[in-house]
């Protein structure tokens, strides 16, 4: 689940990438629905850190992202504009 309680997606290898699949959203208004894909290409950067690229094909947009594995969950940081506009999101184990 994000942090704002807006979403719940799944994460699961997709080709030699992750994918993080929006399983339910609670709020459509900013364009986000059901069944919409990030691929991420992540590699190892740090002990329970990946780094790397995300791409999101509905807006056809490349982040820079990292995924950081923290106590109850995981934090990432998606970056747009070579790094000056970034938004970090907390998510935890939906129950």
């Amino acid at each position: 689940m994000r942090d704002d309680g807006n979403a719940k997606v799944s994460i699961a290898p997709c080709g030699q990438q992750l994918c993080a699949t929006n399983l339910w959203i609670r709020d459509t208004s900013k364009g986000e629905e059901p069944g919409d894909k990030l691929v991420m290409t992540l590699k190892a950067a740090s002990r329970g850190t990946l780094a790397g690229k995300a791409y999101d094909p509905k807006r056809n947009q490349t982040y820079s992202m990292t995924l950081k594995v923290t106590n109850g969950g995981l934090t990432t940081r998606g970056c747009i504009a070579a790094g000056l506009i970034c938004k970090d999101v907390r998510w935890t184990p939906a129950k």
